[in-house]
């Protein structure tokens, strides 16, 4: 009997967004503009970054990364949630929930050490301004953004590796909106006690590290702010920051409330509808919107593509 129970875990229906029916086109136009808005923002960052000379420096390396990150989040996400709004059995095999799952942890994993890696920059660049091509050079950014793939590769298949240990002989329904780890914790017949054991083993770490990089660049750059005697340097230092520090904010307060016992609750999907999907939106407007360079650089752009369109116009009249 156990094993007529196994054999019914190769599909899932995702539960997500059932209990508003009315508001289904509503929801597919809102997270459909998201989606485009959010491909769009990002992958037009890294464009521009790998376009302009100037942007090739540590800090939009990272950014160009961090963008990259974001939109594999967003398509891990938001195709399938959009598929099942209008789908009447809202399945996923059992290999897609894994590989949707896996792109999903190797996003955020890398996220969360890419932040961390933009404080450093930050605090280096205020901090040690004279040691800063130095220490910041490209080969160790380069060598930085590798072993964050590596890393983050090795996390999401470790908990790949522990979720198809387990059997789903409960339920197949998933109550979520994607294949996400907590719901399907809830739903195995096997105890998931060492899945449990493996994410304060693995992921906590990640966020104590990440977090304590990120809180020590910080204070160390107040406490060098407050020490400059020019209002002018101050002013320049905080803006240099500012972004950096929303995007961080938002981030961890959104995963910090997100990482909480193992037990059922109401808060998943609001809350990740924000880390999946309005975080990798507004990153790329975060750093772009407060850029005085990233903001002429697109100037520059549209003013090339205007020169372009009307040179090609005159030409063919």
């Amino acid at each position: 009997m156990a094993k007529e129970n196994h054999s019914l875990t190769t599909e899932f229906i995702l539960m997500g967004f059932t209990d508003y029916p009315m508001l289904k086109i509503l929801l597919f136009l809102v997270f459909f503009a998201i989606y485009l808005i959010t491909m769009v923002g990002n992958l037009g960052l890294v464009a521009l970054i790998f376009m302009e000379r100037r942007f090739h420096s540590p800090m939009y390396i990272f950014l160009g990364n961090l963008a990259v990150m974001d939109s594999c989040c967003s398509c891990a996400i938001t195709p399938k949630m959009l598929q099942n709004l209008f789908s009447e059995d809202r399945m996923i095999s059992l290999n897609e929930c894994m590989t949707q799952f896996y792109f999903l942890c190797l996003a955020e994993t890398a996220d969360c050490f890419l932040l961390a890696a933009m404080a450093y920059d930050r605090y280096v660049a205020i901090c040690s301004p004279l040691q800063y091509h130095t220490m910041m050079s490209k080969e160790f950014c380069i060598q930085m953004i590798i072993g964050t793939f590596i890393a983050s590769n090795l996390h999401s298949m470790i908990h790949v590796g522990l979720l198809l240990r387990l059997t789903f002989c409960r339920s197949n329904q998933i109550d979520h909106f994607f294949c996400d780890i907590l719901p399907l914790y809830r739903i195995s017949c096997t105890d998931p006690h060492i899945n449990e054991l493996m994410i304060y083993i693995f992921s906590m770490p990640i966020q104590i590290l990440t977090i304590a990089t990120v809180l020590i660049s910080y204070i160390c750059i107040l406490f060098t702010v407050f020490k400059m005697k020019s209002k002018e340097g101050r002013g320049k230092a905080f803006s240099t920051c500012a972004s950096h520090f929303l995007s961080v904010s938002i981030f961890y307060i959104c995963l910090l409330m997100y990482i909480r016992p193992f037990e059922e609750g109401d808060k998943d999907i609001p809350v990740a509808i924000f880390y999946t999907i309005v975080i990798p939106l507004l990153n790329p407007f975060i750093y772009s919107l407060r850029n005085k360079e990233v903001i002429s650089a697109l100037k520059k752009l549209m003013r090339n593509y205007n020169i372009l369109k009307q040179t090609s116009s005159s030409m063919v009249n």
